[in-house]
């Protein structure tokens, strides 16, 4: 394969959000889903013993959070698909702020509960500064939440972004 045609078939995401909103679980389902791991594990959770792929750092996985990215990747469908794992947390936003430069697209993981929060708003931010593609994930919808529409609304007020939604079924437990 050229160096063109392999530079044409990879797609790099990041993934971003405020701390604490799942894109760390939401990287191990995708990298579970696309055949890099055969089984997912979990930042902080005494029933799942195995500890996230991503965090791969002791104090990752002392504190429950990434402080740095993290690079991962699968191959789908003749494509190579690079996620990166981004840190929430502002003390370590300028890993995340280097990281947008190297992407294609960034997933915007929003908690259902807590809605659009300041890093995040300030992420999408730069983004849109670097005319980078965002789809927004609601995340944690197995739990008490905003409502929809109430959440789209505020998406797109504090994103200034125009949302589309995307129905989907809830199938298996994911």
């Amino acid at each position: 394969m050229s160096f063109t045609e392999e530079i044409k078939r990879r797609r790099t995401f990041g993934i971003i959000s405020h701390p604490d909103a799942g894109k760390t679980t939401l990287t191990e389902k995708l990298l579970l889903f696309g055949g890099a791991i055969q089984e997912a594990g979990a930042v902080k959770n005494n029933k799942i013993k195995k500890g996230a792929t991503s965090d791969f750092m002791e104090i990752e996985r002392q504190r429950g959070i990434s402080v740095a990215t993290s690079v991962l990747a699968f191959n789908y469908k003749n494509k190579k698909i690079n996620i990166l794992d981004t840190p929430g947390h502002k003390d370590f936003a300028e890993d995340t702020f280097r990281t947008l430069t190297a992407v294609d697209s960034v997933i915007v993981v929003i908690d259902v509960a807590k809605g659009v929060e300041e890093q995040t708003e300030k992420l999408v931010e730069v983004c849109r500064m670097r005319n980078i593609p965002m789809i927004v994930f609601i995340n944690k919808l197995d739990r008490e939440g905003k409502d929809a529409f109430d959440l789209m609304d505020e998406v797109e007020k504090k994103t200034q972004t125009s949302c589309h939604s995307l129905e989907f079924s809830y199938r298996n437990g994911l």
